[in-house]
């Protein structure tokens, strides 16, 4: 293996202390936080070293969660929602708790099921200005919010946007239940019966329709 400096060496790997999970370059992972009420931070492994006593350390490069920007927790950001930063940092390899998974944007939203392992990130975040890459999101709704893919939303037979129950004065309960739905603007008659469809419920990432987009 390749020196990088006196008395070290590069790792291709590490096995977390106690498992026998094996953390390679590239991978997610958990680590423990000073402050134990704190959920453990998120990080993906850029370099693995071991000094001449064979301590492990890894450079990471970490992931913020949305309440740890500088913009804070928004509406539209998922319970599961990243940011990855610009922000490195070398870490004893003892602070691994576990392994993780990052998604896409796209492939997190085709989940069948989401585990306390998955995550998924659609921002690059810049610690030292809290810009993010992309800075534009599409928008939905009359409430003209980004897409959370936590919350159900409903499809317009008409203009094909997407819109949430509640922004239209239904419960979810009630959404679920109903099979069509024409919005407020493409209903041609006021007291026409509104009814929704129970699938498709959420908006695709691959939807053909351009919705209309906002700097964020």
């Amino acid at each position: 293996m390749a020196k990088t400096k006196p008395g070290k060496k590069d790792l291709d790997s590490y096995t977390i202390k106690g498992t026998n999970k094996i953390v390679r370059l590239g991978d997610c992972v958990l680590m423990r936080p000073s402050d134990s009420d704190k959920p453990p931070y998120v990080a993906r492994v850029e370099k693995i070293e071991a000094d001449h006593r064979n301590n492990v350390k890894v450079k990471v490069r970490w992931y913020y969660r949305p309440e740890e920007s500088i913009g804070g927790r928004r509406q539209f950001h998922g319970a599961k929602e990243l940011f990855l930063s610009d922000h490195y940092d070398v870490q004893s390899a003892h602070t691994i708790e576990g392994k993780c998974i990052v998604h896409s944007f796209k492939n997190y939203t085709k989940l069948e099921n989401v585990g306390a392992e998955d995550y998924f990130c659609r921002f690059e975040y810049k610690a030292a200005t809290g810009g993010f890459t992309p800075d534009r999101v599409a928008v939905y709704c009359k409430c003209e919010m980004p897409y959370n893919p936590d919350d159900l939303m409903v499809q317009c037979e008409g203009c094909k946007d997407w819109f949430h129950p509640s922004c239209m004065g239904m419960t979810i309960e009630e959404a679920k239940k109903l099979d069509h739905f024409l919005c407020s603007d493409c209903s041609s008659d006021d007291d026409a019966k509104r009814s929704l469809n129970v699938f498709p419920l959420s908006p695709s990432v691959e939807a053909k329709v351009e919705p209309k987009r906002r700097k964020r």
